[in-house]
């Protein structure tokens, strides 16, 4: 039955605010600005708020003890430092973490909420935090939960760098946090969340400058200052933005494979009729800084009876060849509804023996937190309230 918005009827606009949270220093500078600063003060407070925003983490304004209290009323009546709301919060029998964040967009208020997953993954030498980048996904991935999520919005850069200020400090990883007490944690004397990737939900590079602006962010020496060698994009193949990343970003590649023909990857990775495996592998060529020292890593889901031949496993190594690469052999992860079964361990470990005989680094990734659905191609939100039309429908109207 079709739904028919009243807009008239839409809350009524509320004011805007801009947060500070996904700002880099440009942005910083031009918001103080504003106040009618000097530019030798504008420089000090910009690394001021840097300071407190990404390497403190702090929420609240009253809490930024060097800037004048008259400055911080200011702040506070033009800017907001948004964090989301924990709807949930799930720990798995492996340690695993698995949060619902919803956020609410500050300069677009009228606006219903929305809710996007982001999981931790603790492992005695790293912790790795999956961060998304979008709220849904188009691209249909038929092996894929969250392809299941139609497309509601692309993430800002502040939400995306927000995912990981939540996750820290939900983790004890801020100055002075206490680290939670059940489940694994990196041995002491690591950071709690010693990795990012971007492989939660959506496509990265169908939100590229907002992905872009968050990794540098998350690299930024000063601030939360992950190495972009521990920082990982994850695409299914946007080729025209591969180059990009790799020059703008420096960060770590890797690519949704999940078949060796174009014939199978047309149906398990549908943006593959765009752009077929020819280009996507010339791309992978062609990436900046590509060496043994900076391999991409290729993923590969076990599909039983569809990719997991030793033909396949033959087929992937000659295709690969003269790429500097690492491939992550995923047991696919069930979800409701899915009309995949994971391969045989046997079969894993036959096609690992000839991944790992042509030269390649190949671990088969141990399945984590299957149990709260946060593994790899299980991440959904539950709250699917509106679809993309009918949000844009309520932009215009205000």
């Amino acid at each position: 039955m079709a739904v028919t918005l009243d807009l008239a009827a839409a809350t009524p606009a509320v004011a805007k605010k801009q947060s500070l949270i996904g700002m880099d220093r440009v942005q910083l500078s031009e918001a103080l600005a504003s106040f009618g600063l000097t530019e030798k003060q504008i420089r000090m407070r910009v690394s001021q708020l840097w300071n407190w925003l990404y390497v403190n983490g702090v929420t609240d304004f009253d809490d930024m003890l060097n800037i004048s209290k008259g400055l911080r009323e200011q702040l506070k009546e033009k800017f907001v430092l948004n964090r989301p709301e924990i709807v949930s919060e799930q720990v798995s029998s492996d340690g695993t973490r698995k949060w619902l964040f919803r956020f609410t967009d500050p300069e677009q208020p009228n606006m219903p909420p929305v809710d996007v997953e982001t999981v931790y993954i603790p492992e005695e030498d790293r912790g790795t935090l999956c961060v998304s980048s979008q709220v849904g996904c188009t691209l249909t991935c038929t092996f894929c939960h969250t392809g299941t999520q139609k497309l509601v919005r692309n993430l800002t850069a502040g939400e995306i760098v927000s995912q990981v200020l939540m996750a820290r400090e939900r983790l004890g990883d801020f100055p002075g946090g206490t680290r939670p007490t059940d489940g694994v944690v990196p041995k002491k004397g690591l950071r709690t969340i010693t990795n990012v990737v971007m492989m939660g939900m959506g496509e990265p590079l169908y939100n590229y400058e907002h992905v872009k602006q968050a990794m540098l962010l998350m690299s930024d020496g000063e601030g939360i200052s992950l190495s972009k060698r521990r920082i990982t994009l994850s695409t299914s193949g946007v080729v025209p933005f591969i180059e990009k990343v790799g020059e703008e970003t420096g960060v770590m590649l890797a690519i949704s494979l999940h078949a060796v023909r174009d014939e199978l990857r047309d149906i398990l990775v549908p943006i593959n009729k765009k752009y077929p495996l020819e280009q996507l592998l010339q791309a992978c060529r062609d990436y900046p800084g590509l060496s043994n020292a900076k391999r991409i890593t290729f993923e590969y889901v076990m599909l039983k009876g569809i990719n997991d031949s030793i033909a396949d496993a033959k087929a992937l190594v000659k295709m690969l060849d003269g790429i500097p690469a690492k491939i992550n052999l995923i047991p696919f992860n069930p979800w409701p509804g899915s009309e995949y079964e994971c391969s045989s361990w046997a079969q894993i470990e036959k096609f690992a023996d000839v991944v790992n005989i042509a030269g390649y680094a190949s671990p088969v990734r141990t399945p984590r937190g299957r149990d709260i659905f946060a593994a790899c191609g299980q991440l959904k939100s539950e709250t699917e309230r509106m679809t993309k039309k009918d949000r844009d429908a309520i932009t215009a109207a205000h």
